[in-house]
């Protein structure tokens, strides 16, 4: 692979379009454009994750998911391109198998909380569910492979369970469990209120 990105600042998208990998120029605000700005985000909240302690295992696994993103986003920059693999779907629901497998049952909702780890990991899953919408809104209008949308919704289910894994792995000293959501504490507030 040589040297693709030779100059940033092409100045090509000053007049509110972009390209894609098929040579095509798309409005900035394309369904297309904005999946893969999502897809991006994704990525880069996952970056802000890993310069967090975490597990060796979770790291490999969140770096790995790193690259088959950037797969994704480059298979929806190229209008009828392919480049995510079932495999890649298939390594997701193995591991969500793996640390659900070891997780106990939830018997309560929980809140986005706990560990600074776990709450970026579900900052990472609601931005993977938006990702997951903006690529099925863009295939109501344009062919896409069903691997990107499994990917992102299998990944949000993921980074569910592994948000729990790090409360419990309490790496920075403030984790330990979930935090359940307290319906019975709610009841009360609004019965004083």
């Amino acid at each position: 692979m040589g040297n693709r990105l030779s100059q940033i600042a092409t100045r090509t998208g000053d007049d509110g379009t972009t390209g894609l990998s098929d040579g095509s120029r798309v409005p900035k605000d394309h369904l297309r454009v904005q999946a893969m700005g999502d897809v991006d985000e994704l990525n880069s909240n996952l970056g802000v994750l890993l310069a967090e302690p975490l597990p060796d295992d979770v790291r490999e696994l969140l770096i790995t998911i790193q690259h088959e993103l950037f797969n994704l986003g480059g298979e929806l920059s190229w209008p009828g391109g392919q480049l995510l693999k079932d495999a890649a779907v298939l390594r997701l629901d193995e591991a969500l198998e793996h640390y659900n497998a070891a997780l106990p049952r939830l018997k309560e909702f929980i809140l986005p909380a706990g560990s600074r780890s776990a709450a970026l990991a579900h900052v990472c899953r609601t931005v993977a569910r938006r990702a997951e919408r903006a690529v099925i809104t863009l295939a109501a209008t344009e062919t896409i492979h069903a691997a990107p949308r499994q990917y992102l919704n299998r990944l949000s289910d993921l980074l569910f369970v592994l948000a729990r894994v790090l409360n419990r792995a309490n790496l920075d000293g403030l984790g330990g469990d979930d935090v359940y959501w307290q319906s019975e504490r709610m009841k009360r507030l609004d019965a004083e209120a």
